[in-house]
């Protein structure tokens, strides 16, 4: 987060009379033609070309241009405070130290701590240039969402930089000529959407007399050509030709040169060995012309390289990074490099050691100088997604992905004339070829569309599947009105670069459907907005695995860090001791036990019946979606069926049931019902509601002589104690923030268990008080006062909660909102009623521990496990057994869908038969959710006091 630094001094400067570019800068609001994330890259690109000089980040931040941190206030060692007031760099680093993310965690603690106990042990110059990669030329990197429009950026600067340069020529903060490049790996996909740059119209953001001017001055190339022919004895390169071409004038000026980094990253010559003697004359001829073009970019005046998709760069296996660093150390009027890219961060951490013992790990691009969040692009210039994924098969997640987007898009044509379009990712060709075409083609069909117009297979070809006919050109007139491609299956390819604002839907079904780094990106595909300022929507469905590497990233996007790690010790364990306080009496109540009794009904398989009975034809399960936003919050819940549509022949589908039998059914058995199953067949095949896996099972079961079994529901006394005496042992943890209460006030609450009488009066103060109350004469108020000041003397009880709670010391919860909750029961509700209230949600404690089950689609009981409850809320009797019981659970929002068959059978099972048992109202159910709010829970716990313990 080095850039929120950098964003803070940005700001002041932008206020402060030292900014010149004001005018400028509300010239180009007013033109209105630029994003919002456009222009405040702007600001800060002109904040360090002019007030900063156009310096390398490390040098900047060494120099303390970005410093604020007052340490007049720290309390710091006599040692550290000197190396801080006099080395700028030094600050810097530890103002970096203290820095917080949005949520108000501090970003690198560890080493705000090892500044303050090793501060002259630091070299802060050399740790900020290793930091910075270990880069002395000017490199800043932009990162802006896929779809804020990152080319015309690009433009905007390139036109910036030649408007200046004509004023101040010499000033080598200003860059000449512009090289562009692109990854090697994505040449086919981003070169075609940076030749945009050539739609960019100076006009937005220079007066027309301006920018007519400059739009004279620039010279497009774009280094497309192949190096030369393979037969050829001319050493040429004709891309070097073309840049050479405008270098001969002597005083270049305007070229912009666009290419892949492949152009220019192959293995130049090593001159300390004689590769003559061991590379062949075609080899030493590439490396010679890929050496020409590197050579001639070199010596273009004042350049300016900007290389998109930047994070690329850092691969290992991509060596722009070395070939940038010889131009700028080669060149000495190398003006800088300008990154850009949507996802900063590194699929590796880098490591830089401090003080020669501690590490820091880096997750993320140092050179950041300005970020343009993702969530602030949404309904912005972004479409509005609703983000989907379930836990269940690949085709499912296809068959309910698809008949979404056609059910919701499949007549949406845009103001453009485009029509909305889904994208399908697939790891393999095989897998889009074998698997995914066959079955979306079919539902295709069934919406009544022609698979051969409305799908589009894209890929580049293999051995076994060659490159679809035509495929390459259809995919590159999708955004033309022209196109009736709705559904565009990707193996491959598509995952960035891929500029089609009329896509409105991406679904990655199973995992390896993109590179684990690239969920976000591909997701993202269909976020482009196609009419600007209109509201438009997207759809995403993801498996279970994609869903956690989306969720991933985003944390990782919206929580940019510089962590320290492999140096900080072991998390250190504090030992925690614990105590039984008070005896509560086993609470008796009923469990419910199921029992299965298997029945032979009959002797001989009545099969004609059985296949005739409408019971056969039998309905697919549901699965829940989980439905988020793109910072990653869970928005609400779905269901969807399970299972799959088949479409399978008739002879097929009989020959499954046979092979699914493992030899205990035939053919020729089946055929002898051939009319009754093909009424099924026909019925069921092609719908998608019916769960065929099960209609095939019945089917075999009609065969067979028909068996049940009978369902004996019991409710069996039983008895257990909220407290396992053995159990209570001391434990280790590594967190105290849930461990309640905390140790000194645990020691006071068993002090004053073991002295009760230091609340009390006296012997002689009751002695006291009694000889005044015989006196004749003396007025009550006058007792009444040496009462109240006797008492006044007396100690109060810290924790008069004590008497209601504890059963054992502390408490250790699973979740903040369990002690939220219990505490902020305690003081609002508790303390003023005769309640006792019990944390029972260690299961390694308590013995209250419930046997729930759940109704299955058939209607049958089925176990789901013991139940531990959060809370108790107790009264007794006058004897002292326990009477009511209230049992209370909090759930946070995500986890309350998998505990919703438990809620159902707690409230319409367990309590009703439990009251039924004992004739009387003696158990409650409370649920309380985290999205009730602090408020609500109090409102709903006080109001089942009010009428459970009357």
């Amino acid at each position: 987060m080095f850039y929120e630094l950098i964003n803070n001094k940005r700001n002041e400067w932008l206020q402060s009379a030292d900014c010149t570019v004001r005018p400028m800068l509300q010239y180009i609001e007013q033109q209105g033609m630029m994003r919002d994330a456009q222009i405040e890259a702007i600001k800060t690109y002109l904040f360090l070309k002019i007030a900063c000089k156009g310096k390398p980040l490390y040098q900047l931040f060494a120099e303390g241009y970005f410093n604020e941190t007052e340490i007049a206030t720290e309390e710091l060692t006599v040692e550290t405070r000197h190396v801080l007031e006099t080395s700028k760099a030094a600050l810097a680093l530890f103002q970096y130290s203290c820095l917080k993310d949005k949520n108000g965690r501090q970003l690198a603690p560890e080493l705000e701590k090892f500044i303050r106990h090793h501060a002259t042990e630091i070299d802060y110059e050399r740790t900020l240039l290793d930091i910075f990669y270990g880069v002395t030329y000017t490199d800043y990197l932009f990162s802006l969402p896929m779809g804020a429009g990152k080319t015309y950026l690009m433009a905007a600067f390139i036109y910036i930089d030649l408007y200046f340069a004509q004023n101040e020529p010499d000033n080598p903060v200003w860059a000449h000529n512009f090289l562009i490049l692109a990854p090697s790996a994505l040449k086919s996909s981003i070169i075609p959407s940076l030749r945009n740059i050539r739609e960019f119209d100076p006009l937005w953001i220079f007066s027309e007399v301006e920018a007519k001017k400059l739009k004279r001055l620039i010279k497009f190339e774009v280094l497309d050509e192949q190096k030369s022919a393979n037969k050829s004895n001319i050493i040429r390169n004709p891309n070097a030709q073309k840049i050479n071409t405008h270098l001969l004038g002597g005083n270049a000026l305007g070229i912009v040169a666009l290419t892949n980094a492949e152009k220019v990253i192959l293995d130049h010559i090593d001159n300390s060995v004689d590769e003559t003697k061991i590379l062949s004359k075609e080899e030493m001829k590439k490396i010679e012309v890929a050496n020409e073009l590197r050579s001639v970019v070199g010596k273009m005046p004042h350049l300016s390289v900007f290389i998109d998709e930047v994070h690329h760069a850092t691969d290992g296996d991509i060596k722009l990074r070395k070939i940038v660093t010889d131009w700028a150390t080669e060149s000495r009027d190398f003006c800088n490099v300008l990154g850009f890219s949507g996802t900063p961060y590194l699929d590796k951490a880098e490591r830089t050691t401090i003080g020669g013992s501690f590490t820091i790990k880096n997750t993320n691009i140092s050179n950041v100088v300005y970020y343009y969040p993702l969530m602030d692009g949404i309904d912005n210039f972004l479409k509005h997604p609703k983000v989907k994924h379930v836990d269940v098969s690949s085709e499912e997640i296809l068959q309910n992905g698809v008949r979404e987007f056609l059910n919701t898009y499949k007549d949406t044509i845009y103001a453009d004339g485009t029509c909305a379009k889904l994208a399908i990712y697939c790891g393999q060709i095989p897998t889009l070829e074998d698997k995914v075409y066959p079955l979306v083609a079919d539902i295709v069909t069934e919406y009544g569309l022609n698979p051969a117009e409305t799908i589009l297979r894209r890929h580049k070809g293999n051995k076994e599947y060659p490159e679809p006919e035509g495929s390459e050109a259809a995919f590159g007139s999708l955004s033309s009105p022209l196109s009736k491609v709705r559904i565009v299956l990707l193996a491959q390819i598509g995952k960035e670069g891929w500029d089609c604002k009329s896509l409105t839907s991406v679904i990655l079904p199973h995992e390896g459907a993109c590179p684990n780094n690239m969920v976000l990106q591909t997701t993202c595909r269909c976020l482009r907005q196609v009419v600007k300022g209109e509201h438009e929507t997207a759809l995403v469905w993801l498996n279970k695995t994609n869903a956690e590497k989306l969720n991933k990233e985003l944390k990782q996007q919206q929580n940019i860090t510089l962590s320290d790690f492999s140096s900080k010790p072991p998390v250190e364990k504090k030992h925690v001791e614990r105590f039984s306080r008070k005896e509560v009496p086993s609470i008796d109540f009923y469990q419910i036990r199921v029992q299965y009794r298997i029945i032979v009904i009959a002797s001989q398989p009545d099969t004609v019946a059985r296949l005739a009975d409408h019971a056969i034809l039998c309905k697919r399960d549901k699965a829940l979606v989980t439905i988020q936003n793109m910072e990653g919050k869970v928005t609400g819940y779905d269901e969807i069926l399970t299972g799959d549509a088949e479409l399978h022949t008739f002879r097929w589908w009989l020959h499954d049931i046979v092979r699914e039998s493992f030899g205990t059914l035939s053919m020729s058995e089946l055929t002898k019902h051939e009319a009754l199953l093909k009424a099924i067949y026909d019925e069921t095949h092609a719908n998608p509601e019916y769960d065929h896996y099960l209609i095939r099972s019945m089917i075999r079961k009609a065969f067979v002589p028909k068996r049940d079994f009978t369902i004996i529901e019991e409710v069996v006394p039983d008895e257990a104690s909220i407290l396992s005496l053995d159990n209570l042992k001391a434990i280790d943890v590594a967190d105290l923030s849930l461990i309640y209460p905390k140790e000194d006030d645990v020691r006071e609450i068993l002090d004053w268990d073991a002295h009760p009488e230091k609340g009390e009066m006296s012997a002689k103060d009751l002695e006291l008080i009694e000889s005044m109350k015989k006196i004749p004469g003396i007025p009550q108020e006058a007792i009444d006062a040496a009462l109240a000041g006797i008492q006044s003397k007396l100690p109060k009880d810290p924790h008069p909660e004590r008497l209601q709670t504890y059963h054992y010391l502390p408490y250790r919860f699973d979740s903040n909102l369990e002690l939220g909750y219990f505490t902020e029961a305690l003081v609002a509700v508790m303390k003023e009623r005769n309640l006792e209230y019990y944390f029972n949600g260690d299961d390694t404690l308590t013995e209250f521990k419930i046997r729930t089950y759940r109704k299955t689609a058939s209607g049958h009981w089925m176990y789901d496990g013991l139940y531990v409850p959060d809370f108790l809320v107790v009264s007794r009797t006058a004897e002292g057994a326990i009477d009511r019981i209230c049992i209370i659970e909090t759930k946070g929002e995500g986890y309350a869908p998998k505990f919703k068959e438990r809620l159902e059978f707690m409230r319409d099972v367990f309590v009703p038969k439990n009251n039924e048992q004992y004739k009387r109202d003696r158990f409650r159910f409370l649920y309380l959710e985290d999205t009730d709010g602090h408020e609500e829970r109090i409102k709903k716990t006080i109001q089942m006091i009010n009428e459970f313990f009357k």
